[in-house]
């Protein structure tokens, strides 16, 4: 069992920065992959970015390249998601998720999820 705790959401300006970290804890946790997912109003869920346990491997969603950027400290069991040049239509609830496999926007889902954050960005 993997237990998840995100922090860092908020309110922001369009074009402005934030960062949401993912504390991870549970046996074997830092050996999986972790990665976001937001999910805005009245829309679905929707995969932002992932990060293998490793480092070595991230993918982001298309919407997020080049202004999204996902890190992870080991030491820390933490993953970060770096916001930058933030958009209105970037609110949403942000959700850490993880599991044994890489994630991906297709599914299945991750098995294991966070409570989720807030980002609200005003224009």
């Amino acid at each position: 069992q993997v237990q998840l705790v995100e922090s860092g959401g908020g309110l922001v300006q369009a074009a402005g920065s934030l960062r949401l970290s993912c504390a991870a804890s549970g046996r074997n946790s830092y050996t999986y992959a972790m990665g976001w997912f937001r999910q805005a109003p009245g829309k679905e869920r929707e995969f932002v970015a992932a990060i293998t346990w490793s480092g070595g491997s991230l993918v982001y969603a298309d919407s997020v390249k080049g202004r999204f950027t996902i890190s992870r400290d080991n030491a820390k069991n933490t993953v970060y998601l770096q916001m930058n040049s933030l958009k209105p239509e970037d609110t949403a609830v942000y959700y850490c998720a993880s599991d044994s496999i890489m994630l991906r926007p297709t599914p299945p889902p991750p098995r294991y999820w966070g409570q989720g954050t807030q980002v609200t960005v005003s224009s």
